[in-house]
């Protein structure tokens, strides 16, 4: 296994007192997206993205993100559809908090959230 000495992302935003650059928040919010991309081409749902379910491998500008923590993930089809409440309530989409059916797309909500702390230092 790949060491990872940064810590996790909310280890390293606090590191830095939450105020990244808009450069360095771009490059995070690609890495963990290409990340993502990766896992929903092959079926695979993470549902409990968050940033202390991502690992920066040291603790300097030139870090690089990396996405851990898939006891939650499932593996699901095209066109098949999730109900099981799960995740951390700060980061997961509406459709969960709701109860009713989702799918994939349940990470870019949570990468969305990920996305206005990189940028603005707080949760929504």
């Amino acid at each position: 296994m790949e060491l990872c000495s940064g810590g996790d992302l909310l280890d390293y935003l606090s590191s830095r007192n939450y105020k990244i650059g808009e450069d360095r928040a771009k490059t995070l919010v690609k890495e963990i997206s290409s990340a993502i991309f990766y896992l929903h081409s092959f079926g695979i749902v993470h549902r409990d993205l968050k940033p202390e379910n991502i690992m920066m491998t040291k603790n300097s500008n030139d870090s690089v993100s990396k996405l851990i923590d898939f006891g939650l993930s499932k593996i699901i089809g095209p066109n098949v559809k999730c109900s099981e409440k799960c995740g951390t309530i700060y980061y997961v989409s509406p459709e969960i908090l709701l109860g009713e059916s989702y799918d994939k797309r349940t990470d870019l909500w949570s990468l969305g959230i990920i996305s206005y702390i990189l940028l603005s230092g707080c949760l929504p």
